[in-house]
């Protein structure tokens, strides 16, 4: 993990981020590259290739949904982060993210998912701490998000917490 965190750690030296200069949006990419010349960029640019979106998400063994349905909810999310490996002029799609908001107070994070190829070495958190960053430069105070048992200590070490105050989420589904 040592390699990778140092990508993200911007306590490290040297280790800053830029713009990118793969296209207009891609926003930020961490100023350093893998022995490959492969670099990390992060955009919340909302021009996702669907098929594409499916194929990660198929790789981590995540249920197939309406492609129409998918392409709505980013549509009518808040912020919409994807985490892409770049090599030369070739992307590849490895994370993506994205939150909903009252743009006041509350955003919850929906879809979090990181490659298999990529999972392990720090991206899942850098993806993570991305958004909290975009959130908070919005004035975002209060972030929740939905946590399948397995990855719940994921989040945790991330500083998400079940409510300090005791209240609990509630669900409805349709009959």
């Amino acid at each position: 993990m040592g390699f990778w965190k140092t990508w993200f750690n911007t306590s490290e030296a040297g280790a800053t981020t830029k713009e990118s200069s793969f296209g207009e949006d891609f926003l930020e990419t961490i100023d350093k590259s893998s022995p490959n010349g492969d670099h990390i960029v992060f955009s919340t640019g909302r021009e996702i290739d669907l098929y594409e979106l499916e194929e990660l998400c198929d790789a981590v063994g995540w249920s197939r949904r309406p492609l129409r349905k998918v392409k709505k909810a980013i549509e009518y999310s808040f912020l919409v982060t994807t985490m892409w490996q770049v090599r030369g002029n070739k992307r590849r799609l490895i994370g993506f993210a994205r939150a909903t908001s009252d743009r006041a107070f509350n955003a919850t994070i929906w879809d979090v998912v990181v490659h298999p190829d990529f999972q392990g070495k720090g991206l899942g958190k850098a993806l993570m701490e991305y958004m909290l960053k975009k959130l908070r430069s919005e004035e975002i105070s209060n972030v929740t998000l939905f946590a399948d048992p397995h990855v719940v200590r994921f989040y945790q070490n991330l500083g998400f917490m079940p409510d300090p105050e005791g209240i609990k989420g509630m669900f409805w589904y349709p009959h």
